[in-house]
């Protein structure tokens, strides 16, 4: 966000793209409408804006396309409540409210010289992309790259194009598996945990960033362990009951933190112990 902006105040945004992805799943381009001083848009893998749909509310949602294109934004959103399902029926040309980008990144720094390892379950893929972008960009700074992605069919995956983009990349591992297969699925059957035994990386030198539903980041986090990963090596994206993102209404406490100005993205040793207890 610009100095001299108030991260309380929206500011006014147009739809310049929209594009279904699923049946109940979208992404907006936005561009900042003339006059405003959000001209570029910068912003760190992993960050979330809160988008305001004028006389409806405001939502928290994670912010899906390249970090290095600042001059639009790009939004990939579930439509699921009645925010969502009011950006759902806007049209191109509309506009929108936008804060942000607040929260913590995906820790890409952090990861140079390791091999990597992106898992994503359903919508959890979206707030992964701009990492995605960041390492195949950079990709010379990375050891092995792994990319694990599940849904529970294959008319639920996202990005599609771009998949079968890089699963083509000599230099990128991506694997794609769905719970349930209709008919003329070819690939994988079955939860994302198990492709963790397909792919290529050194327990001890690897980086791990966990995006998806809880029930499915434990699951993969008990099968990480086993294969040898630290809990100081993994990531994870915490996006739950975020409500204001500057953590004064308390809605999204997480044990001492607060998930919209300490998370999203939380080191799994930080939080080890909290996300093991049932109802936090």
């Amino acid at each position: 966000m610009s100095s001299g902006v108030d991260p309380q105040v929206p500011v006014k945004y147009r739809i310049t793209g929209k594009e279904n992805e699923t049946e109940d799943t979208f992404t907006l381009e936005l561009k900042a409408e003339s006059g405003s001083q959000e001209k570029n848009f910068h912003f760190e893998p992993g960050q979330f804006n809160m988008l305001y749909s004028f006389g409806t509310g405001e939502v928290p949602i994670s912010i899906s396309g390249d970090p290095d294109d600042s001059s639009r934004v790009i939004h990939t959103i579930r439509a699921v409540g009645t925010v969502t399902n009011a950006l759902k029926r806007s049209r191109k040309g509309d506009s929108v409210g936008l804060r942000g980008p607040f929260g913590s990144n995906w820790p890409l720094a952090l990861a140079e010289g390791k091999d990597v390892m992106l898992i994503a379950g359903g919508i959890g893929l979206a707030p992964l992309r701009p990492a995605i972008y960041s390492i195949l960009a950079n990709r010379s700074k990375y050891g092995q790259f792994s990319l694990l992605y599940g849904a529970r069919s294959p008319k639920e995956l996202l990005f599609n194009k771009e998949i079968h983009t890089w699963r083509s990349r000599f230099d990128a591992d991506v694997f794609v598996t769905v719970d349930h297969a209709l008919m003329g699925w070819q690939g994988n059957v079955g939860v994302v945990t198990q492709l963790i035994k397909r792919a290529r990386f050194n327990p001890e030198n690897t980086v791990v960033f966990i995006c998806g539903p809880e029930i499915m980041m434990r699951f993969c986090l008990a099968e990480l362990r086993n294969r040898g990963v630290a809990y100081d090596a993994i990531h994870v994206s915490m996006e739950r009951n975020m409500k204001c993102a500057l953590g004064f209404c308390g809605h999204c406490q997480f044990g001492p933190r607060f998930v919209c100005k300490d998370g999203p993205v939380f080191q799994y040793n930080h939080i080890h112990d909290l996300f093991i207890t049932a109802e936090i």
